[in-house]
């Protein structure tokens, strides 16, 4: 069948486009700038260029598709107001719901974040665990998925939500910094590195997008995408470091003063448009547990993840040796 992907220049959406293409669909995409659609198989998809907060453009990308797989979000960037957030994350996922569903199109899958849940007090959390979004971005992530239920429960429209948590493999940028972090002869931790931090690998991902578009188990439903392992973070620094060699040494250190540092440069900075030197989203990482339970997407999806971390880290460590970018 014909597909939509927004966003797929990201991370995310790039993965899920080729594989949606190497399954035998006729793939269409939705994104801001077409010179970055330089992955396999994306000069054989239709490409509908333009803003997503473009109703104009949004008609133009729904029409003629059965499903859509709604990956566009705006992310977190210093300087950028609120409204904008809401703008992109709500608003827009508004419109595009609009627009396919008076174009007939026959599913919806959009893409939030665990994210929404926050800190998870009492591992492993599962959908229902109550929300706690700790910033603009995850508040109207939260909010678009919320909105995307309801109008789903209202039209008779079918919607489903996937929720990933922390994505890696090959291609990612975002946690390269925890690879380098974990490749140095001695590591700085901040705080005791216990908590939990469940990534989910890219491969895997897309697989439960693809099957909550499929599913109709999945109509109305929301679904944690992370890994089969929950594991904590230093011993996920200690496999980095295994499978590159490298010595295991850790120094831990307070987080608290970095805390501090963090939310002094942002109320310095990002009033600038500047991007601070150091985040607090950024100590909370060594902070804060993200550990999931993906038993309804076994469940109601039939998903099984195909990478543990073991075999997950080594793919991606291999892609950022090929780039040279550890």
């Amino acid at each position: 069948m014909k597909v939509l992907v927004t966003g797929a220049t990201g991370f995310t959406g790039s993965v899920l486009a080729r594989k949606l293409f190497k399954t035998g669909h006729q793939v269409k995409v939705f994104v801001r700038d077409k010179s970055k659609m330089n992955f396999e198989h994306a000069s054989e998809m239709e490409i509908v260029e333009g803003d997503i907060t473009d109703t104009a453009k949004i008609k133009e990308a729904v029409a003629g598709v059965e499903r859509i797989f709604h990956i566009a979000a705006l992310f977190r960037q210093a300087g950028i107001p609120d409204q904008v957030y809401r703008d992109v994350n709500i608003q827009a996922t508004l419109d595009l719901l609009a627009a396919a569903k008076e174009a007939g199109v026959k599913r919806f899958v959009h893409c939030s974040t665990v994210g929404v849940h926050g800190h998870i007090e009492n591992p492993p959390a599962d959908e229902e665990c109550r929300f706690s979004p700790g910033d603009i971005y995850q508040r109207t992530k939260l909010e678009g998925e919320q909105q995307a239920l309801k109008f789903g429960k209202e039209n008779d429209f079918k919607v489903s939500v996937v929720r990933p948590g922390p994505i890696y493999g090959p291609g990612d940028m975002r946690l390269l910094k925890l690879f380098k972090l974990a490749s140095k002869s001695i590591t700085p931790i901040l705080g005791d590195g216990n908590i939990f931090f469940n990534m989910v690998y890219v491969e895997d991902l897309a697989d439960i997008f693809m099957l909550a578009g499929e599913k109709e188990e999945a109509v109305g439903e929301v679904f944690l995408g992370a890994g089969p392992e929950n594991i904590r973070l230093n011993e996920i620094v200690d496999l980095i470091a295994t499978i590159l060699g490298r010595p295991t040494r850790k120094i831990h250190l307070p987080a608290a003063p970095f805390q501090l540092a963090g939310t002094i440069c942002e109320k310095i900075c990002i009033p600038f448009g500047i991007e601070p030197p150091i985040y607090r989203r950024r100590v909370d990482f060594f902070t804060k547990s993200r550990s999931f339970t993906i038993d309804k997407a076994r469940k109601l999806l039939g998903w099984e993840p195909k990478y543990n971390y073991q075999k997950g880290l080594a793919a991606t460590i291999d892609w950022y040796k090929q780039e040279k970018l550890l």
